[in-house]
């Protein structure tokens, strides 16, 4: 139901790291609920939509059979589904054996537990720039990539290398100059704290929205809907698109504006004084 209710306005749902076969949720039961959820929303909006799906087991075998499963269950709605892979702490097995046992699905890599390595608080081990050059190496369709100092994860605005890196066939890193030489390229995947409210500043740092943005507080946190907040964060790209003024195109979408009122504290921060100029959308 939750995947309807977003699907309704929005693309792309996943399940996230931890959700691959809980005893709360077991995938036998969960996924064939979700496949008609995403039928019926495609019934009703007339759009295709997307799931990604984690496939993430102790082993690949049984990795594998899960993929197996979903597979089948989706049946002819199969080509919607993208596999969801822990690859740090799957490892770079369980993703190489993904991408070959599975070449036409879309192979999401979740990067969960990188910080150990990653953060630069650690002092040890590597980058999150290195991990997803990596994950580009190991055929990784998409990857998380932080949210560049807006979100709530540790990042800096300069951490946008990372998604040029990946998406660009040559780009400049902070060593040397790297040319992929027509590899497939890795779509920047950004998540942890976003909303409508932050993503055009975020747009405006790295400069194009060719990204997959999974928002789910920014969604499921709207005041009327996860659909209208699904619609609030495609408004909000809209917004930067056109070099609009945040404030003046919450005038003009409802959705958009029902952000402010969902995340004032955001509101307040970004766009002060912006109650006296929008107003109540209700």
């Amino acid at each position: 139901e939750a995947a309807h209710q977003f699907w309704l306005g929005g693309d792309f749902i996943k399940n996230d790291e931890p959700q691959g076969n809980q005893v709360f949720a077991p995938l036998k039961k969960t996924i064939p609920l979700v496949a008609d959820a995403m039928r019926r929303a495609m019934d009703k909006t007339g759009q295709a939509k997307l799931f990604s799906a984690n496939i993430t087991a102790d082993d690949h075998y049984e990795m594998c059979a899960r993929a197996d499963f979903i597979l089948e269950t989706f049946g002819p709605d199969a080509d919607k589904v993208a596999f969801l892979v822990d690859g740090f702490v799957g490892g770079p097995g369980m993703v190489t054996t993904a991408r070959r046992q599975y070449p036409a699905q879309y192979l999401h890599y979740h990067r969960a537990g990188h910080g150990m390595i990653t953060s630069p608080s650690a002092h040890r081990g590597y980058t999150a720039l290195v991990l997803a050059k990596l994950s580009r190496l190991q055929g990784a369709s998409g990857i998380h990539v932080g949210t560049m100092g807006y979100g709530k994860m540790e990042g800096a605005s300069d951490d946008r290398n990372i998604a040029y890196m990946i998406e660009r066939d040559e780009c400049q890193g902070p060593v040397y100059h790297q040319k992929w030489y027509g590899m497939k390229p890795t779509t920047p995947i950004i998540s942890g704290g976003m909303n409508a409210l932050r993503l055009p500043g975020f747009f405006e740092n790295l400069g194009h929205g060719n990204v997959i943005n999974t928002a789910g507080g920014g969604s499921y946190g709207h005041i009327d809907s996860p659909a209208a907040g699904a619609l609030s964060l495609r408004q909000a790209y809209e917004c930067w698109k056109a070099k609009a003024d945040p404030i003046e195109w919450a005038k003009e979408h409802k959705e958009f504006a029902g952000a402010f009122e969902s995340f004032p504290h955001d509101a307040d921060k970004l766009y002060p004084g912006w109650r006296d100029r929008i107003g109540s959308h209700r």
